[in-house]
């Protein structure tokens, strides 16, 4: 389906991958993997022709159609919902907006309708399956939960997150031989991500697709493309499968190394002794022979780094951290409604649910940054709350600043060698700190809040949509740094190998009430008779 020949992509001195070569086959399900910067977006790009190699090819049959998830919503603002997600059909969209404009100018002068032009524009809606593609693409939609009631307005009234939905659907309704994802489930609710995982099972043709999430990686995918020692290789299987294959052909290399600088220290060492005795000096020429034909590979360095997220409260808390009392909010329409429960000391609390049900609202109304219409929350003994907000909008606040200065704003009474260390734990070395605020990626960002929270050493841990814009192995770290923090974590995430591996309480929100479950999140998938804590909410058993 999709044929590469010794591609390459780099960008003046920084190579990305070279020399790479391979088959993306029809009916397989690729994940592309590899640390933020490595060049998993890149490949994708180039794959789809939206940008340009250093050198090798990408060959793709002339027929076949190609999705690509487009992320420029801005240019379809005052298009209704439905016809955005049918605009993933160029020809077609056309002809069927032609025929409509056709049919309204005769509406108002019959004379100057033309039968021909009709005439070919209904040909081209027939030979595309036109007159089923609207229900198709408001099947998709809905999938992806946007409701039928909103398909007519423009897609204007929708939040951002929503909007990136609707291009997906664009992508997916348009019914692609190849598709091409970069982070399809980025703002998608879990019952939505449980849709796309369907969705993509179930597509016949090649799919690729770049993604952060390790259950996602999981179920969809029959092959890992890993982007990684400035090489590209794929491996048969999913993630959990190509992470044991790959740290197993790591480790048999490494043996092989050890093996031969064992036998080259032996050699050394029998040399060493014997170069001086004249009896020996034949078998020592012997060995310098052997030593010139063993070569130690050198192992490329992996492009792979691990955070260390440092998180230590300054002091315990008392036994309830938060007591939530029958808190209700309405915007537009409510989305919270008598709300109420006790967030003890030891607990990691994980919030799910649907998107806009109010999630991240509780959390800020908690920290007393939104106002509850009703009831009320209050702090517990020595609970003194550290937040990691979805969006970090008050890091971007300070644009140029750099971000060593920045960070130590929060722990002023250490000396510059404190906070570099600190830096260095979240991957930024001694080059990067004085980085602008303004030049940071969403995960140098993530990182860099969370050294804040590390220096400021709240008690209590207030996190909203943390993994976001991390990488695999940043969410892995962090993952790590959470579970060893002794008081209470409260939490939203859509992440479910996250929240599985972390949450031991989980409070899910949903339009019929709130479900406090004191438990693991796979012990309340068990619990709920649910493959899936929401696709029950779809029918789905």
């Amino acid at each position: 389906m999709i044929q590469v020949t010794e591609l390459s992509v780099a960008y003046g001195a920084r190579t990305l991958f070279t020399n790479a070569s391979f088959v993306l086959s029809e009916g397989r399900r690729y994940g592309i993997v590899g640390a933020n910067g490595s060049g998993k977006s890149t490949l994708l790009r180039v794959l789809s022709s939206q940008e340009e190699p250093t050198t090798g090819t990408v060959a793709i049959p002339p027929k076949k159609r190609v999705g690509v998830l487009s992320q420029d919503h801005f240019q379809y603002d005052s298009t209704p919902i439905l016809h955005v997600a049918m605009m993933g059909v160029p020809e077609l969209w056309s002809a069927i907006a032609e025929k409509q404009a056709m049919l309204d100018a005769a509406a108002i002068d019959a004379d100057a309708f033309d039968v021909d032009r009709f005439g070919e524009l209904e040909d081209v809606v027939m030979a595309l399956d036109g007159y089923s593609f609207e229900s198709r693409a408001a099947d998709v939609l809905e999938g992806l939960n946007i409701p039928a009631s909103v398909h007519r307005e423009p897609l204007s009234v929708l939040s951002g997150g929503y909007k990136l939905r609707v291009l997906l659907a664009q992508t997916l309704a348009s019914e692609p031989d190849v598709l091409l994802l970069d982070e399809p489930t980025n703002h998608l609710d879990i019952a939505s991500i449980g849709w796309l995982e369907t969705f993509l099972a179930n597509f016949a043709g090649c799919a690729v697709v770049v993604s952060h999430d390790h259950t996602f990686l999981n179920r969809v995918c029959t092959d890992i493309v890993d982007v990684d020692y400035e090489r590209i290789t794929i491996y048969t299987g999913n993630y959990d499968a190509f992470d044991a294959a790959k740290s197993l052909d790591r480790e048999q290399k490494e043996a092989a190394i050890d093996k031969q600088q064992a036998q080259i220290d032996k050699h050394k060492a029998f040399i060493e002794r014997f170069k001086a005795k004249a009896s020996k000096a034949r078998q020592a020429q012997s060995r310098v022979k052997q030593m010139g034909r063993l070569d130690i590979d050198e192992l490329p360095q992996s492009s792979r780094r691990y955070p260390t997220f440092k998180l230590r409260p300054e002091r315990d808390t008392g036994r309830v951290v938060l007591d939530v009392e029958a808190v209700s909010k309405a915007y537009d329409k409510p989305v919270l409604h008598d709300v109420s429960f006790k967030l003890m000391r030891g607990d990691r609390m994980a919030i799910i649910g649907p998107n806009g049900i109010g999630k991240s609202t509780l959390l800020k109304i908690a920290l007393g940054q939104v106002e509850a219409d009703d009831g009320g929350t209050e702090w517990g003994h020595a609970a003194v709350p550290g937040y990691f907000s979805q969006d970090q909008s008050e890091m971007k606040g300070s644009p140029e600043v750099s971000i060593h200065d920045w960070l130590w704003t929060y722990c002023p009474t250490q000396p510059t060698g404190f906070v570099r260390g600190r830096l260095a734990e979240v991957l930024f070395g001694k080059e990067d700190v004085e980085k602008r605020i303004g030049a940071l990626s969403g995960g140098e960002l993530a990182r860099l809040a969370f050294a804040r929270l590390g220096v400021q050493a709240p008690t209590v841990l207030v996190l909203d949509e943390p993994t976001n814009h991390l990488d695999l192995e940043g969410i892995e770290a962090l993952t790590e740094g959470l579970l060893t923090f002794p008081n209470a974590i409260i939490f939203v995430s859509h992440d479910r190998w996250f929240v599985s591996q972390l949450a031991t309480r989980v409070l899910e929100i949903t339009p019929d009430g709130v479900e406090d479950f004191k438990g693991t999140y796979d012990e309340f998938l068990s619990w709920s008779s649910s493959a899936d804590h929401l696709e029950r909410k779809q029918g789905r058993r």
